[in-house]
C-alpha cells in the first residue's frame, strides 16, 4: 500500500529513517580553497539533522573533477578530517548522512582545478563557467583514455571507502545534471566509438562500472544513484531519454543498491511510472519547483504527490537550505522562511547560509 504521510518512518539499507524528506544536495560553495569542508558547513548541516535523510552536496572524488571554487572534495586526508568533524556533528544531533561523488567531467576549468578538465569526447561545455577570477569561457576537456576511465573508476571506489572513512552512512553516485557520468550518457556529449559509447548498452557502461566499484569497495547497501531523464543541464541532450533509462535501471537494479534518486520527477509522467515498474528497491523522487519563489509550502504538496506516485522517499533542496527545521514546520504547518538573494547562495559566508531562522532560536545552537 502506497505510503503518502512525509512523517512516518522508513527503512533505507540497515537505516531507520525518522521521516520520508530527504535533503537533497545542494552546491553552495562553502569549502575552503583546498576543498576541506568548513566550520560553515559543519554548522549548516547540523542545523538541518532533522531530515529524514542529508545527502551531502557534490563532492570531488579526484581533483581533476573539481567543478566550481571552493568545492569540497574527498581524496585527501584534509577532506577526510573536515567531512568527519561534519557527520560526527550530524550524528550527534541524530541525524544521517550519505556522501554525494561528483565528478564535474567538462564542467570545470583549470583555474579551478589546475588541470584540464576531462570528458567522454573533446566538447567543450557550450556556457562559460564560474572562477575565482570571475566569468570565463569554457576549455575543450582532454578525452579520456581508456586508462584513464580505469583511473577514474578506482578513485570513485577510493573515495567511497573516503566517506565512509569520514563517518559517513553511504555515498550518491551523482549521474545527473551534465556532470561525467551523465555526459557518458548523452549521446551529444558522447561521441566516442568504443564500448563506453555509441548505442546505449556501451553509453551506460560507465556509470554501471563505477557503480560496480563503489559496491565493491564498501557495499551495496551503502549505495545510492543519482539520475536526471531528460534534464537539459549543463549543454545535456538526450535524444533517446524513454529508452536510456529504463536500460540504465534495469541494469542498475541488478546490483541491489540502496537506492535510486531522481531528480526533478514528474509523478504523471509514462517514464517516471516505467522506472518505478522496473526498481524494486527504494526510490527517492525530486520534485521540480522551477528556480523561482518556493511554493508557500515548501514543495510539501509536491513532495506527497511523488509518494502517491510510487516514490518511497522525497527530496527538497532549497526548501532546507531556508528552513533549518523544515520537516516540524512541514509536521506543524507553520509559516516557512523565505528563500533569500539567490547570489547570496554561492559567495562564501554565513550570509543567505546560517543566517535562516529557526521556530525556536534555542534550536538553532550548532
Amino acid at each position: 500500500m502506497t505510503n503518502t504521510d512525509l512523517f512516518t518512518t522508513a527503512r533505507l539499507g540497515a537505516l531507520e529513517l525518522p521521516n520520508r524528506l530527504v535533503m537533497a544536495p545542494l552546491t553552495r560553495n562553502r569549502a575552503e580553497a583546498d576543498g576541506t569542508p568548513s566550520e560553515l558547513m559543519r554548522i549548516m548541516y547540523t542545523q538541518r539533522a532533522g531530515a529524514g535523510l542529508i545527502i551531502a552536496e557534490g563532492t570531488t572524488p579526484n581533483a581533476v573533477g573539481q567543478t566550481y571554487p571552493n568545492i569540497p572534495g574527498i581524496h585527501t586526508d584534509s577532506h577526510i578530517a573536515g567531512w568527519r568533524r561534519v557527520t560526527d556533528s550530524v550524528r550527534d544531533a541524530g541525524g544521517r548522512m550519505f556522501l554525494q561523488l561528483q565528478h564535474g567531467g567538462r564542467v570545470g576549468h583549470p583555474d579551478n582545478s589546475g588541470l584540464i578538465p576531462v570528458a567522454p569526447s573533446p566538447i567543450p561545455l557550450p556556457e562559460g563557467i564560474h572562477t575565482p577570477s570571475g566569468h570565463q569561457e569554457s576549455v575543450t576537456p582532454r578525452e579520456l583514455s581508456p586508462a584513464d576511465i580505469q583511473d577514474t573508476i578506482a578513485d570513485f571506489a577510493t573515495a567511497a571507502r573516503n566517506a565512509v572513512a569520514a563517518g559517513f552512512e553511504g555515498v550518491e553516485i551523482h549521474s545527473a545534471n551534465g556532470h561525467l557520468l551523465h555526459q557518458f550518457l548523452a549521446a551529444n556529449t558522447n561521441r566516442r566509438t568504443d564500448a563506453y559509447g555509441g548505442p546505449i548498452a556501451h553509453r551506460i557502461r560507465f556509470t554501471l562500472e563505477v557503480v560496480d566499484a563503489v559496491i565493491a569497495a564498501i557495499g551495496a547497501d551503502r549505495v545510492g544513484i543519482r539520475i536526471a531523464p531528460g534534464v537539459t543541464t549543463n549543454g545535456i541532450a538526450e535524444n533517446d531519454t524513454d529508452e536510456l533509462y529504463p536500460a540504465l535501471v534495469t541494469a542498475l537494479a541488478r546490483r541491489h543498491p540502496a537506492y535510486l534518486h531522481i531528480v526533478f520527477a514528474d509523478p504523471e509522467s509514462a517514464l517516471f511510472q516505467r522506472i518505478r515498474q522496473l526498481w524494486p528497491h527504494t526510490l527517492i523522487a525530486n520534485p521540480n519547483l522551477g528556480r523561482g519563489e518556493l511554493p508557500a509550502d515548501g514543495g510539501k504538496a509536491a513532495a506527497e504527490a511523488l509518494l502517491a506516485a510510487g516514490a518511497d522517499l522525497a527530496s527538497l533542496g532549497r526548501a532546507f537550505l531556508a528552513n533549518p527545521d523544515l520537516v516540524d514546520r512541514l509536521r506543524l504547518g507553520a509559516p516557512l522562511n523565505p528563500l533569500g538573494d539567490a547570489p547570496l547562495m554561492y559567495v562564501g559566508g554565513p550570509d543567505g547560509y546560517l543566517d535562516y531562522p529557526a521556530l525556536d532560536a534555542s534550536s538553532e545552537a550548532a
